[in-house]
């Protein structure tokens, strides 16, 4: 079994009125130290796909196991505390939090698990950052930086806890291409340097050729 696997994974978004299938049937097994890319056009279910693995949202069918642990045999405060440890999330957006700086940007997801120091926190804000040549970065905030600053910021938040699987939102679809490339330059450092399972939601054709595998979608199917 791969260290994430999802049998018969269907989901269905309903309202008063309109029932929505965003995903059907859906099985998939990705490898531990795979960097597989998700594609498809807007609204097939890539990125439901992507909150279901990472556990932000539940199936409304089937079964999603991660590091062969059983998913949907957790409660909330289980899943927050497997995802909190396992798994970390870049987004296309950033969703940095304006008001902290860029060292407590980093240390959110530490400052949420149990047993960590502040001096460990501190220690590890600091290593992961030297890593993303952001150490002179660490007292400024979201709104001094550009956009690929943000990005690498996102990028060692996602990464400070240690979580094995990391999953990515379009991470270079607010970004020029220079600034593009640097990013899929990390994340493919952190595939072949430290082992990590990549999961990364794309639009760019040639991105998407640089990873493992390639998974398609089509209105909430998978067609390869």
């Amino acid at each position: 079994m791969g260290i994430i696997t999802l049998n018969g994974v269907d989901k269905v978004y309903r309202t008063k009125d309109i029932e929505t299938l965003a995903l059907e049937n859906v099985n998939l097994e990705i490898e531990k130290g795979e960097f597989v890319s998700i594609m498809g056009p807007s609204g097939c279910g890539k990125s439901t796909l992507l909150n279901i693995i990472g556990l932000l949202d539940v199936p409304t069918k089937g079964t999603v196991t991660i590091m062969d642990d059983a998913t949907g045999e957790m409660n909330d405060s289980q899943l927050s505390e497997f995802r909190n440890k396992n798994i970390g999330f870049v987004f296309q957006s950033f969703h940095l939090i304006p008001s902290l700086n860029v060292s407590d940007n980093v240390a959110l997801p530490l400052a949420y698990r149990s047993g960590v120091s502040a001096k460990e926190r501190h220690e590890k804000v600091e290593e992961v950052l030297t890593r993303l040549g952001l150490s002179h970065r660490m007292r400024h905030f979201p709104g001094q930086l550009s956009g690929g600053q943000c990005q690498r910021v996102a990028i060692a938040r996602a990464i400070v806890g240690d979580p094995q699987i990391v999953l990515a939102d379009e991470p270079t679809g607010n970004l020029d291409s220079k600034m593009g490339q640097e990013v899929m330059e990390i994340l493919h450092q952190l595939n072949k340097e430290d082992g990590r399972t990549i999961v990364m939601v794309t639009h760019n054709e040639s991105q998407a050729r640089m990873t493992d595998r390639i998974i398609r979608f089509f209105d909430g199917r998978q067609v390869e």
